[in-house]
């Protein structure tokens, strides 16, 4: 039985397409806020295996809620992975190219040395330091940018505002790799596989899709797709002041999962899925 902590994020509705026969933990069932119930949901399960695709995600609000982001994303992970390590359970942690600093231009590899600039980065920080001190069998995936036709996300931002909008001012010295939220669950399941299969696996990926392309140069691939005519103009972060701070290179070395035959998935394709699936429901 695989366990998966989430149930209304991004990653957790494209796991429950993927295996609607897995336990999946909402809130209600086990609470982030609570890290002693996360590994007491392990203890009673016993599962084969355990996903957390669950965290605070709030990057602005982290800023003022250091605290309870940190116990969300960092001691739950802990509890987790000390559950899982007490069964020997193989545990897959999601976690963010946000425990980098962003500077430079060239791609993250994973065990370049982290530096968060804000209360979010900081929060899955600790998660990570949690997961890997515990001892287990454990694979912590980093992603960037992630969007799907659930939840809040970018694409589904740009497509309510350009549909409202002539002209959209978009940051576009923040460079990244869109990732789709389906390709995260998929490679989820392969590292859960690959963990069950091989505990020498352990260890920390990066996973994010290609090309790399800025803020901007992703919005204008949503009006694209999306056929409308809202226009992109291209500003700097500067002009759009935030909370917390956004870290300017998101770019990261997923060659790491290249050696377990895992590619980077291609964006652009996934984005018109995304597109039409959002059609349709409309």
């Amino acid at each position: 039985m695989i366990l998966v902590f989430g149930a209304s994020g991004q990653v957790a509705r494209e796991l429950q397409r993927l295996i609607p026969d897995a336990v999946f933990l909402g809130r209600a069932e086990a609470d982030l806020a609570h890290p002693q119930a996360c590994a007491a949901a392990i203890i009673g399960a016993r599962p084969a295996v355990v996903i957390n695709a669950a965290a605070y995600t709030a990057v602005d609000r982290a800023e003022e809620e250091e605290e309870l982001a940190t116990t969300v994303n960092g001691h739950s992970p802990t509890a987790m992975a000390q559950s899982c390590a007490a069964l020997r359970v193989p545990l897959v942690h999601i976690s963010t190219d946000y425990v980098f600093d962003g500077s430079g231009a060239k791609p993250f590899d994973p065990a370049h040395a982290t530096e968060p600039l804000g209360a979010y980065g900081r929060s899955k920080l600790v998660g990570e330091l949690g997961v890997q001190a515990a001892g287990g069998i454990h694979a912590i995936l980093r992603t960037s940018w992630v969007f799907s036709a659930h939840g809040s996300n970018f694409v589904k931002t740009m497509l309510r505002l350009g549909a409202e909008r002539e002209v959209l001012r978009v940051v576009a010295d923040q460079i990244g790799g869109p990732t789709p939220a389906r390709a995260i669950a998929q490679v989820c399941l392969r590292m859960a596989q690959g963990l069950q299969e091989d505990a020498a696996m352990s260890g920390t990926y990066h996973f994010s899709g290609a090309p790399t392309t800025s803020w901007a140069g992703f919005a204008r691939a949503i009006m694209t797709e999306a056929g409308l005519a809202c226009k992109i103009e291209d500003i700097p972060s500067s002009a759009y002041p935030t909370p917390a701070q956004r870290p300017y290179n998101s770019r990261l070395d997923c060659s790491s999962l290249s050696q377990l035959g895992l590619s980077q998935p291609d964006w652009q394709e996934a984005l018109a899925a995304v597109i039409r699936e959002l059609k349709g429901e409309a």
